[in-house]
Protein backbone atom coordinates (compact mmCIF):
# COMPACT_ATOMS: atom_id res chain seq x y z
CA UNK A 1 0.00 0.00 0.00
CA UNK A 2 1.37 3.37 -1.00
CA UNK A 3 1.91 5.74 1.90
CA UNK A 4 0.26 9.14 1.66
CA UNK A 5 2.65 11.97 0.86
CA UNK A 6 3.38 14.13 3.87
CA UNK A 7 3.55 17.85 3.11
CA UNK A 8 6.08 18.97 5.68
CA UNK A 9 6.11 22.58 4.47
CA UNK A 10 2.53 23.38 5.51
CA UNK A 11 3.39 25.00 8.88
CA UNK A 12 5.90 27.42 7.39
CA UNK A 13 3.52 30.16 6.18
CA UNK A 14 2.14 30.45 9.70
CA UNK A 15 5.63 30.42 11.15
CA UNK A 16 6.76 33.13 8.76
CA UNK A 17 3.73 35.22 9.63
CA UNK A 18 4.53 34.88 13.34
CA UNK A 19 8.13 35.86 12.72
CA UNK A 20 7.00 38.86 10.69
CA UNK A 21 4.65 40.02 13.42
CA UNK A 22 7.34 39.45 16.03
CA UNK A 23 9.84 41.59 14.15
CA UNK A 24 7.24 44.30 13.65
CA UNK A 25 6.03 44.55 17.22
CA UNK A 26 8.50 42.86 19.59
CA UNK A 27 10.45 46.07 20.13
CA UNK A 28 7.48 47.98 21.56
CA UNK A 29 7.86 48.96 25.20
CA UNK A 30 5.18 48.69 27.85
CA UNK A 31 4.41 51.62 30.13
CA UNK A 32 6.15 49.77 32.95
CA UNK A 33 9.31 49.34 30.88
CA UNK A 34 9.24 53.02 29.93
CA UNK A 35 8.96 54.00 33.60
CA UNK A 36 11.91 51.77 34.47
CA UNK A 37 14.07 53.30 31.74
CA UNK A 38 13.05 56.81 32.76
CA UNK A 39 14.06 56.07 36.35
CA UNK A 40 17.37 54.61 35.14
CA UNK A 41 18.06 57.77 33.11
CA UNK A 42 16.99 60.26 35.76
CA UNK A 43 20.55 61.38 36.61
CA UNK A 44 21.65 61.91 33.02
CA UNK A 45 21.48 65.23 31.20
CA UNK A 46 18.64 65.86 28.76
CA UNK A 47 20.70 65.32 25.61
CA UNK A 48 21.96 61.92 26.73
CA UNK A 49 18.41 60.87 27.58
CA UNK A 50 17.22 61.95 24.13
CA UNK A 51 19.94 59.96 22.38
CA UNK A 52 19.14 56.94 24.55
CA UNK A 53 15.46 57.04 23.62
CA UNK A 54 16.19 57.58 19.95
CA UNK A 55 18.39 54.48 20.01
CA UNK A 56 15.52 52.47 21.52
CA UNK A 57 13.70 52.90 18.20
CA UNK A 58 16.44 51.30 16.09
CA UNK A 59 14.91 48.90 13.59
CA UNK A 60 11.38 50.27 13.93
CA UNK A 61 9.71 50.42 10.49
CA UNK A 62 9.35 53.70 8.65
CA UNK A 63 5.87 55.21 8.84
CA UNK A 64 4.47 55.19 5.31
CA UNK A 65 1.21 56.94 6.18
CA UNK A 66 1.28 60.21 4.18
CA UNK A 67 0.35 62.40 7.14
CA UNK A 68 1.75 60.11 9.86
CA UNK A 69 0.02 57.28 11.70
CA UNK A 70 -0.23 59.35 14.85
CA UNK A 71 -2.22 62.00 12.97
CA UNK A 72 -4.45 59.50 11.17
CA UNK A 73 -5.19 57.78 14.48
CA UNK A 74 -5.53 61.11 16.34
CA UNK A 75 -3.10 59.60 18.86
CA UNK A 76 -0.10 60.80 20.81
CA UNK A 77 1.57 57.38 20.91
CA UNK A 78 1.87 55.42 17.65
CA UNK A 79 5.21 53.69 18.08
CA UNK A 80 4.64 50.82 15.64
CA UNK A 81 6.06 52.90 12.76
CA UNK A 82 7.88 56.24 12.79
CA UNK A 83 8.98 58.94 10.41
CA UNK A 84 11.79 61.38 11.15
CA UNK A 85 9.54 63.95 12.81
CA UNK A 86 7.71 61.46 15.03
CA UNK A 87 11.01 59.86 16.09
CA UNK A 88 12.23 63.29 17.17
CA UNK A 89 8.95 63.98 18.94
CA UNK A 90 9.04 60.78 20.97
CA UNK A 91 12.73 60.88 21.86
CA UNK A 92 12.33 64.40 23.24
CA UNK A 93 9.02 63.75 25.00
CA UNK A 94 10.25 60.60 26.73
CA UNK A 95 13.52 62.28 27.69
CA UNK A 96 11.84 65.32 29.25
CA UNK A 97 9.33 63.35 31.32
CA UNK A 98 9.37 60.95 34.27
CA UNK A 99 6.47 58.72 33.28
CA UNK A 100 4.56 57.68 30.15
CA UNK A 101 1.67 59.84 31.31
CA UNK A 102 3.87 62.90 31.72
CA UNK A 103 5.32 62.27 28.25
CA UNK A 104 1.82 62.75 26.84
CA UNK A 105 1.55 66.13 28.55
CA UNK A 106 4.95 67.12 27.16
CA UNK A 107 3.73 66.08 23.70
CA UNK A 108 0.60 68.21 24.00
CA UNK A 109 2.84 71.21 24.58
CA UNK A 110 5.64 70.56 22.11
CA UNK A 111 3.98 69.09 19.01
CA UNK A 112 1.71 72.08 18.49
CA UNK A 113 2.01 75.75 17.64
CA UNK A 114 -0.31 76.42 20.60
CA UNK A 115 -1.24 73.33 22.61
CA UNK A 116 -2.76 69.95 21.80
CA UNK A 117 -6.25 69.07 22.99
CA UNK A 118 -7.26 65.55 24.06
CA UNK A 119 -10.89 64.46 24.17
CA UNK A 120 -11.80 60.89 25.04
CA UNK A 121 -8.21 59.89 24.43
CA UNK A 122 -8.06 61.41 20.92
CA UNK A 123 -6.23 64.50 19.72
CA UNK A 124 -8.82 66.85 18.21
CA UNK A 125 -6.59 69.64 16.90
CA UNK A 126 -3.75 68.04 14.95
CA UNK A 127 -4.34 70.75 12.33
CA UNK A 128 -2.39 72.96 14.77
CA UNK A 129 0.61 70.59 14.82
CA UNK A 130 4.07 71.37 13.54
CA UNK A 131 4.27 70.18 9.94
CA UNK A 132 7.47 72.00 8.97
CA UNK A 133 10.78 71.44 10.69
CA UNK A 134 11.78 75.07 10.29
CA UNK A 135 8.71 76.05 12.34
CA UNK A 136 9.85 73.67 15.09
CA UNK A 137 13.19 75.45 15.21
CA UNK A 138 11.70 78.93 15.28
CA UNK A 139 9.23 78.02 18.06
CA UNK A 140 12.03 77.34 20.55
CA UNK A 141 10.10 74.32 21.80
CA UNK A 142 12.60 71.90 20.28
CA UNK A 143 15.74 73.26 21.87
CA UNK A 144 17.81 76.40 21.42
CA UNK A 145 19.21 76.92 17.97
CA UNK A 146 23.02 76.80 18.07
CA UNK A 147 23.80 76.54 14.34
CA UNK A 148 26.06 79.59 14.21
CA UNK A 149 27.97 78.38 17.28
CA UNK A 150 28.94 75.16 15.53
CA UNK A 151 30.51 76.65 12.41
CA UNK A 152 30.35 79.13 9.56
CA UNK A 153 26.90 79.31 8.02
CA UNK A 154 25.75 79.96 4.47
CA UNK A 155 22.51 81.57 3.37
CA UNK A 156 20.03 79.74 1.15
CA UNK A 157 16.72 80.94 -0.23
CA UNK A 158 13.79 80.66 2.16
CA UNK A 159 10.18 79.60 1.61
CA UNK A 160 6.73 80.46 2.92
CA UNK A 161 7.27 83.22 5.50
CA UNK A 162 11.08 82.82 5.62
CA UNK A 163 13.17 85.09 3.42
CA UNK A 164 16.23 82.87 3.83
CA UNK A 165 17.74 80.09 5.95
CA UNK A 166 21.18 80.22 7.55
CA UNK A 167 22.60 76.68 7.45
CA UNK A 168 25.85 74.81 7.88
CA UNK A 169 26.98 73.44 4.50
CA UNK A 170 27.67 69.68 4.61
CA UNK A 171 31.46 70.10 4.49
CA UNK A 172 31.36 72.63 7.34
CA UNK A 173 29.11 70.39 9.44
CA UNK A 174 31.51 67.49 8.88
CA UNK A 175 34.51 69.65 9.77
CA UNK A 176 32.91 70.94 12.98
CA UNK A 177 31.04 67.80 14.06
CA UNK A 178 33.28 67.58 17.13
CA UNK A 179 31.30 70.46 18.64
CA UNK A 180 28.12 68.38 18.72
CA UNK A 181 26.73 66.69 21.81
CA UNK A 182 24.49 63.68 22.33
CA UNK A 183 20.87 64.70 21.88
CA UNK A 184 21.51 67.57 19.50
CA UNK A 185 18.78 67.68 16.86
CA UNK A 186 19.94 68.07 13.26
CA UNK A 187 17.54 69.57 10.73
CA UNK A 188 18.52 68.92 7.11
CA UNK A 189 17.49 71.53 4.53
CA UNK A 190 16.45 71.00 0.94
CA UNK A 191 17.73 72.96 -2.01
CA UNK A 192 15.03 75.40 -3.19
CA UNK A 193 14.50 73.58 -6.49
CA UNK A 194 13.82 70.28 -4.68
CA UNK A 195 11.07 71.55 -2.36
CA UNK A 196 7.62 70.06 -2.93
CA UNK A 197 5.29 71.85 -0.49
CA UNK A 198 7.49 74.88 0.24
CA UNK A 199 9.28 72.95 2.98
CA UNK A 200 12.71 74.08 4.09
CA UNK A 201 13.53 71.05 6.24
CA UNK A 202 13.47 67.73 4.44
CA UNK A 203 14.73 65.47 7.21
CA UNK A 204 15.83 65.43 10.85
CA UNK A 205 17.64 63.18 13.29
CA UNK A 206 19.36 62.99 16.67
CA UNK A 207 23.09 62.91 17.45
CA UNK A 208 24.66 60.24 19.64
CA UNK A 209 28.29 60.37 20.80
CA UNK A 210 30.14 57.22 21.81
CA UNK A 211 33.62 56.89 23.31
CA UNK A 212 35.96 59.55 24.63
CA UNK A 213 38.63 61.86 23.27
CA UNK A 214 40.43 60.38 20.26
CA UNK A 215 38.17 57.32 20.35
CA UNK A 216 34.97 59.36 20.15
CA UNK A 217 32.55 58.47 17.39
CA UNK A 218 29.61 60.61 16.30
CA UNK A 219 26.44 58.98 15.03
CA UNK A 220 23.15 60.12 13.54
CA UNK A 221 20.03 58.24 14.62
CA UNK A 222 17.25 58.83 12.12
CA UNK A 223 14.22 57.29 10.45
CA UNK A 224 15.79 56.30 7.16
CA UNK A 225 13.32 55.81 4.34
CA UNK A 226 10.42 57.40 2.51
CA UNK A 227 6.64 57.31 2.42
CA UNK A 228 6.74 55.47 -0.91
CA UNK A 229 9.39 52.84 -0.23
CA UNK A 230 9.47 52.44 3.56
CA UNK A 231 12.62 51.88 5.59
CA UNK A 232 13.53 51.79 9.29
CA UNK A 233 15.28 53.68 12.07
CA UNK A 234 19.06 53.47 11.69
CA UNK A 235 22.23 54.65 13.40
CA UNK A 236 24.99 55.70 11.01
CA UNK A 237 28.27 57.60 11.32
CA UNK A 238 27.32 61.23 10.86
CA UNK A 239 30.22 61.97 8.52
CA UNK A 240 29.08 59.15 6.22
CA UNK A 241 25.57 60.52 6.11
CA UNK A 242 26.79 64.05 5.38
CA UNK A 243 28.97 62.85 2.51
CA UNK A 244 26.07 61.31 0.59
CA UNK A 245 22.92 63.09 1.75
CA UNK A 246 20.65 64.90 -0.73
CA UNK A 247 20.46 68.05 1.42
CA UNK A 248 22.33 71.35 1.14
CA UNK A 249 22.64 72.36 4.77
CA UNK A 250 22.00 71.69 8.45
CA UNK A 251 20.61 73.58 11.42
CA UNK A 252 21.24 72.40 14.99
CA UNK A 253 19.18 72.75 18.17
CA UNK A 254 20.11 71.69 21.69
CA UNK A 255 18.35 71.11 25.00
CA UNK A 256 20.47 72.28 27.95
Amino acid sequence: MRKPKIHSRAPFPSLLLCLFLFTQFSWALSDEEIRNYQAFLSNRIAGERMAYWAEKFLGVPYDRDPQGLYVTRAAIVADDAVDCMYLTFRAVELALSRSPEEAIHVALDKRFHTRGILRDGKVVNYDDRFQYGEDMIRSGKWGREITSQIGRTARIRGSRNYDFFEVLPPHEMARKQGKLRSGDILFFFKAPEKRVVEEGVGHMGIVKLEGKDSERKIFLIHASGSKSSGGSVKKVPLVNYLSSMPFVGVKVTRFE
